[in-house]
């Protein structure tokens, strides 16, 4: 089964404050943004909807009310939670993280430790649990987060690699990938308070 990586450049702090805020104005513009898209969505989880599912925008209501929530479909939360940060959010460049399998993700980490990249993992974003507490549980999307200290500090191990010449021998995919973090690090830099935050689903 393949898995796919979003990753997007955001006010963490901001998004944290979505979930559970019973702002009806948040809600609407989330709907107002997606627009259609939900109802894509819908159709796509059709099957587990008639199954008693909530739909996209009953999940999204509850995400942003602080429940209720059904536990036997809270993928559908983690999907609304990922619509709620991409509110306002840039989405960066993953062109190397989807669709992977297997232990992908561990292999770029590899990688960014050539370099000596020890302030950020990108199998955080798969093996974190960064979703807000009060959403229960779900198998199907996970959710983690690189703080703006997090993304100054990586950039910084990345520029000594640089200064000292380090540049390790890395297979072509795996060097393309590590490029790709450095220009999330790169475009965190230019936003003092902006974060890194990703879903794998």
């Amino acid at each position: 089964m393949s898995s796919f990586l979003t990753v997007y450049l955001t006010n963490l702090e901001d998004k944290h404050t979505l979930a559970g805020c019973a702002s009806e104005a948040v809600l609407e513009e989330v709907r107002g943004f997606f627009g259609t898209g939900l109802d894509r969505a819908d159709q796509e989880f059709a099957d587990q909807i008639a199954d008693g599912a909530p739909s996209a925008y009953e999940a999204l209501r509850a995400v942003v009310y602080g429940g209720p929530f059904d536990k036997e479909h809270a993928f559908q939360y983690g999907y609304a939670y990922q619509r709620l940060c991409r509110i306002d959010a840039s989405v960066l460049d993953n062109r190397s993280f989807g669709p992977f399998r297997g232990l992908w993700l561990d292999e770029v980490d590899q990688g960014l430790r050539a370099y000596g990249v020890t302030a950020v993992s990108v199998s955080d974003f798969q093996y974190g649990s960064d979703f807000p507490t009060e959403l229960p549980y779900c198998a199907e999307v996970s959710c983690g987060e690189w703080s703006p200290e997090q993304c100054r500090g990586a950039l910084r191990q990345f520029e000594l690699a640089e200064r000292e010449g380090r540049t390790p021998a890395l297979e072509r995919e795996v060097a393309e990938a590590v490029g790709e973090v450095l220009g999330w690090l790169r475009r965190a830099q230019e936003v003092e308070e902006y974060g890194v935050i990703g879903f794998v689903s």
